[in-house]
């Protein structure tokens, strides 16, 4: 079973304010990297290590978030599944008394 695997891990992070020159220094003196590139997977990797309630934090607030939009599409296909079998019940009504 092949595993996904987010190319956004693999984006090369420009530090063009002070909080992402901040963070790219510093995991870059933590990794020391063999090139001058640090990766979102690689601030990932450090603030896993050195910041973990900051990522568990992200992490359950995303899950609530999707788990939440789930149920209200669930709800939504529900409407909609209701809606067209009364369109059908109608139609049916219809041809018979027609």
């Amino acid at each position: 079973m092949k595993t996904y695997e987010n190319p956004d891990l693999n984006v090369v992070v420009e530090n063009n304010n002070e909080l992402k020159k901040f963070i790219v220094n510093y995991v870059g003196r933590k990794t020391n990297p063999d090139e001058d590139e640090i990766t979102v997977g690689k601030i990932v990797e450090v603030m896993a290590n050195d910041f973990p309630e900051f990522l568990v934090a992200v992490a359950e607030e995303n899950w609530v978030r999707g788990y939440h939009q789930a149920l209200v599409d669930v709800d939504e296909g529900q409407k909609l599944y209701q809606e067209e079998l009364g369109k059908e019940k109608q139609q049916t009504n219809q041809k018979e008394n027609g």
